[in-house]
Formats: structure tokens, sequence, C-alpha cells
């Protein structure tokens, strides 16, 4: 049994815990439970309450003495007696059901909806009738005074079937395109059905006319909601006879009073999911609603949240069994969940002994699994010099790190740090000073770290006061009684460096500015050392002087801007200076390389290559050569070969060579004929 707490409200999961298979024997059992202690603790309310793959839906009956759900696979029906607290009988369906109904007290009359079509009637000693309605159906709904069977599915009409005639009635004609759900008030019987449109249809099944139309689609859209798409009904539920909840596809569950067109109360789950599932609880007035993924409890007048619970598994039903605390899901898993919560109301009659039970854990309650051990990660290991326990017996990997056993915790860090008990003595005896401290009457000091910007901090807030003192509005918050800011002045770390370069330009006028406030800072010093911490400092105004000081500041704020400039630029060349000094003091040894005879000397890069190329055999470094062009290998006449090898050219060489190309490209294309320059005699001189 695991409990968990939210908002001071305990619930008690009973069937969390590993089950036994059936066909292990009793003496295995014992055994099992002897060796394993989540199987002695678990509780085990109703046995094999659960299904072989998924379980869809859940109902109590009207006598609360039998528990009916339905799921797959194969699909099913179990039904179970909870006086025997065992299963009473299972029924195998030909296909799966889509919803059911228990139509008597007890199980004796039970009608299912499945998916393709039919509608199975079932009595006390199984299988009675089988029917089946024309489109797809998606919920129905029965009419006690009538008799009447209201199917709505994938169709405009609202198909009837009586089953005192045994025979369809005329259908109900709607506007809308789909319906989803559907359900009829216990109190005057009004039919109202839930549509894919986002709308709420209203029928009187007297006179078979339609009696009203809300638009909850345009209802659950407000501003804090985001909606990717157009909202429709997928859950419906009366309450009494004015009230009514409608959950949508979104995931808002709306409360509506029949009299008014607005609803009362919008609650969203934030999840985006259809809701699945809407039950009253009247003693406390709250909506239990549920989703795919969560279940929550809230109230239903002020909508403020109860509590809620998340299931390991997604969620396709919820039943609350009546007049009591327990709760029971249908979800996407073999086993069924069954919550006890005692602050809805007592447990059932037949388990009254939950009430015992958690009356003596709340008398007693145990330590947690965890309070014998210490959470560490890897740096810690290492920091404590254990990591080499890392893959053994002592550390339980968990998450980014492991758990470790609290005592060798202790342990670890007394022989890694032995005088850390008395730093953490003075750390406390100093924070039992400084409480006792603050208790006194106390000078407005200012703090250790950034005591010019706390200063400048200061002053804004006077001059900001006077003028909300002017214009009669309300005084914003200091950053320094910020508890977002505090760590700001009491961590060095955060230490505004005024000689960085980035400071200096982006804050030209701090220089002068500066000066005033560390006068101002030597005044509240000497103050403090004079008064021990039994006056107040008032808070003086700024004179006119200082104000007409800070109005020539702003007037000559590029000149200030141009000197900073000016003096890093000159810090910057005297450390290039001293740089320079440095390097000529300090000497250069000579490194020196012999080169081999027969070898010019050409750069250590060629010499590389040649290693490389002097590993290689005769046939790869000809295959080289013939690639790079600079071999040629042909057959001559005789019947020899012949290669001739291309001596490469040097980078210098290639530049050389393109410049003069390009040269006598330019000259050609410049050059002009003389042609018609020539004299007409032909002979002589060209020129005359």
């Amino acid at each position: 049994m695991q409990v968990s707490s939210l908002n001071e409200v305990k619930i008690y999961s009973l069937s969390a815990g590993r089950s036994l298979p059936e066909w292990l024997s009793d003496r295995k059992k014992r055994a099992l439970q002897k060796k394993d202690v989540d199987i002695r603790r678990r509780i085990e309310l109703i046995q094999d309450f659960e299904m072989p793959t998924v379980s869809t839906k859940i109902k109590v009956s009207r006598d609360g003495q039998y528990i009916m759900a339905v799921g797959t696979y194969k699909p099913r029906i179990r039904c179970f007696d909870t006086y025997q607290l065992s299963q009473k009988f299972e029924r195998c369906l030909d296909s799966e059901v889509v919803t059911f109904e228990i139509l008597s007290d007890d199980y004796s009359k039970i009608v299912f909806l499945q998916c393709d079509r039919f509608v199975e009637f079932h009595s006390q000693h199984g299988h009675y009738y089988r029917t089946r309605i024309p489109k797809f159906g998606r919920d129905f709904s029965y009419h006690y005074p009538s008799c009447d069977l209201y199917f709505v599915g994938a169709s405009s009409e609202v198909y009837r079937l009586n089953l005192e005639q045994g025979r369809f009635l005329n259908s109900l004609q709607t506007d809308a395109s789909e319906s989803n759900v559907c359900d009829i008030n216990p109190v005057h019987f009004l039919f109202a059905m839930g549509t894919a449109e986002g709308k709420v249809e209203c029928w009187d099944p007297r006179t078979r006319n339609r009696v009203g139309l809300l638009d909850c689609a345009l209802s659950s859209v407000t501003a804090d909601t985001e909606i990717d798409g157009l909202p429709s009904i997928s859950a419906l539920k009366f309450d009494g006879a004015l009230n009514m909840a409608v959950g949508t596809s979104t995931g808002q569950v709306l409360l509506y009073d029949l009299r008014s067109s607005n609803p009362l109360i919008v609650k969203d789950h934030h999840y985006g999911l259809p809701i699945k599932s809407i039950q009253f609880q009247c003693q406390l007035d709250l909506i239990i609603s549920a989703d795919s993924r969560i279940i929550k409890m809230w109230n239903k007048d002020t909508g403020k949240i109860f509590t809620s619970m998340e299931p390991e598994y997604d969620i396709n039903d919820v039943c609350l069994y009546p007049n009591s605390g327990m709760l029971m899901t249908a979800n996407e898993a073999p086993k069924m969940n069954i919550y006890y919560i005692p602050v809805l109301g007592p447990a059932p009659k037949w388990c009254s002994f939950l009430d015992n039970l958690t009356e003596e854990l709340e008398e007693n309650p145990e330590s947690t699994v965890y309070d014998d051990y210490k959470f560490v990660t890897r740096k810690d290991l290492e920091n404590l010099g254990l990591a080499h326990l890392i893959g053994s017996s002592l550390l339980r990997a968990y998450m980014h790190g492991f758990f470790m056993d609290i005592r060798l915790y202790h342990k670890a860090k007394m022989m890694a740090n032995p005088f850390a008990y008395e730093e953490y003595r003075r750390e406390k005896i100093r924070q039992k000073i400084e409480e006792t401290r603050a208790q006194r009457v106390q000078l407005k000091k200012l703090p250790k770290v950034n005591k010019e910007l706390a200063l400048k901090l200061i002053e804004e807030e006077g001059e900001e006061q006077q003028v909300t003192r002017k214009r009669k509005q309300k005084n914003l918050p200091s950053l320094l009684k910020d508890d977002r800011f505090k760590v700001m002045f009491e961590n060095p770390d955060f230490q505004v460096d005024e000689q960085s370069e980035e400071f200096r330009l982006l804050n030209p006028l701090v220089s002068k500015i500066s000066e005033k406030r560390k006068r101002k800072l030597k005044i509240l010093e000497e103050l403090e050392a004079q008064e021990q911490e039994e006056e107040e400092e008032p808070e003086g105004k700024a004179s006119d002087a200082e104000s007409s000081e800070s109005s020539d500041d702003e007037k000559g704020w590029v000149e200030e801007v141009r000197k900073q400039r000016k003096l890093l630029r000159q810090e910057e060349k005297v450390k290039r200076q001293e740089k320079f000094k440095e390097d000529q003091q300090t000497l250069l040894k000579p490194q020196f390389f012999e080169i081999k005879e027969g070898e010019e000397f050409r750069s250590f890069k060629d010499s590389a290559k040649k290693q490389k190329l002097m590993k290689k055999t005769l046939g790869d470094r000809l295959k080289l050569e013939e690639k790079l062009g600079t071999l040629s290998v042909s057959d001559t006449t005789v019947g020899s070969k012949q290669a001739t090898f291309k001596l490469k050219k040097s980078e210098q060489q290639k530049k050389q060579q393109e410049a003069e190309k390009r040269h006598r490209q330019e000259r050609r294309t410049l050059r002009r004929s003389a042609s018609h320059l020539k004299s007409k005699r032909g002979r002589g001189r060209l020129f005359h």
C-alpha cells in the first residue's frame, strides 16, 4: 500500500505492489511472502481485481454489492462480489465494449454497446438478446419512466429503443453532425447530449422536442487557455435538478446552472487532453474530473484544487463508490487501481477494516525507505575519495547519482574533512549572533560587497520617494530589500570591476560620480565607528551644487568618452612596451639540425614528405609520380621503355610565370596596329 499526500489530503493506493500468479502453489506463495517485503506488506482488497490486458469501463451496481468492469483482450466482462471479496463470474464477448449500463439493482440486467454497432443484453444466466443500430454508437442512456434506450454516435439522429415493446421508436433529429456523449437527469429526466461541434442539446423525452442549446466551445475559451482546434464535448454529467458539468476535448470542465447559458466556473486541466469522466461528491461539494493523465478534485463553488492523483498508466474511466471515500479507475494496464481517501468519506461496509488500518498508520508514521541513505553524485564521490566504490554493492545507482549508507557517508566525510564540524559550528554561531543583532536598533549600514552600487540605489530611492510623494504614486520595492538580488550584495563573486574596459566605456561619468560616493562612504564609515549602532543615519537631500555638477556631467558625456578611450590606448601602449622589453631581455637559444650528405635543405615539410616517400616501394612511387604528371613512361620502337621526368617548379616560379602571362595578354589587348600610317608611295619612311 502506497501513501501519498497533496494539500494535506492522504491518499492510500490499495492496489500498489506486485500480485502473485494464480498457478503458484500455496507453499511457494508462503515462501515468496517470507522473502519479499513488498508481497508481505501488500493489501489485496479484492482477489484478482484485474483484466488480461486493458480495462476500459468500470461501474458499481445500485445496491453496492457488485463491481463490474469490461476490458480486453479478449473482450470480456468481469463481475466482482464485494461481500465475498472475489470474482463472481466472467463472460467473454464477440467484440469490444464501448460502454455498458446496469439496468437492475444487481447484476441481473446489463446492456452493452459494442464497437461493431451491436447492442447486447445480458440477464442473470448470461447472454439474452442481441440487436443492431444503424450507425456506430458512442454512448447511450436509459430513461426509466418510459423504458427507452437513447443511443448517440456517428450520426445526426438519436436512436430510441423501447425495451417494453421490444422495438425501435422514431429517432430524434438534431442539428449536430455527430454526438459523443449523453446523460439523463435523475430528477426531471431531461435528456442532454454533447456534440462534436462543442454544443449541448437538451431534449424533453415527453414531447420529443428540443428545449435548450448551449454553446460550450465559446465559453471554454478564456484568456489563459491555448486551444489548437474546435473543442468538442467529451464528458457530460448531471448533479441534482439544476447543475450540469460538461467536459471538452481540449481539457476544460464547465459547470452550468440550467437556468443560465453562461458557465458558473471553467476549470482547465492544463494538459490539453480530453476529459474522460466527471463525478460529483456531494458531501464536500467537490467535482472529480479526470483525463487520461490526472484525476483532479476541486470545489465546485470556488474552483480551488482539493487534491489530485496521477496514476502510473493512462486512465480510461473513474468510478466513485457511493457514500464512501473509495475511488476505482480503469486504466491502460492489467491491474485496476483502488484508492481510499478518508477525507471524502468512510470506507464501505465490506472493507470497514480500512478505517482502523489508516488510523494506525497516521498514529505511527513509518520512516521512509530513503531516511537511512544519502544521495550523492559522481562528483561528491570523487571529493570524498570513494569513486572506487562505483559498481559495488555499497552504492545503488539512481538517476544521475547513487544512494549510499548514511553512516558510511558520515565516516568518509569526517576522514576527508576533519574540521568540517568546527566550520559548521562557527557558521551557526555567526548566524545566531547576526539574528540577535537584527533585533537591536541598527544604523543603515551598507553591504560588504558593491558598496558604491548600494549607495547609488539608496540615492535613487530617495529621489523616487520625493517624486512619488508629489505625484501621489505607490512606492516601488527596493533592490536592496529584494531577496532575489540579496546575493549580489553578499557574495564577493558579484563584485563590479570598475577598472575593466567595458565598464569604463559604458559608464564614462562614473569616475566623477564615484569620487562623490567615495567621500560619502568615508563619512558613513566614520559615523559607524563613532555612534556604535545606536542612532539612525538621516538621509540628506542632494544640494544645488551637486545637481548643477550632474547637469555639467551630462553635457560633457562625449568628452568623457574620448578621455576614457585615450586612457585605454595609453594603457595598452604601456603594456606593449613592457612586453617588448621583457622579450628583449629573454635570450632565445638557437636550435640546430643536421642534414645528411648529398641532400639540400628546402624546408621541414619537404623533409617529412620525403621520409614518407622513402618508406614506399618503387612501384608506388612511380604511380604517384605518374598521377602528378612529373613522370611519363612510353615504349620505343626498339622495344625498350623511355621515362621522362619533369622537375617541379617552386611556387614563386609559378607565380612569376602566371604574372608574365597576364602581362602579355594585357599588352596584346592594348597594342594598336600602325598600318594606316604608311605612305601612299609604299616606300621610304613611314612618317613624313
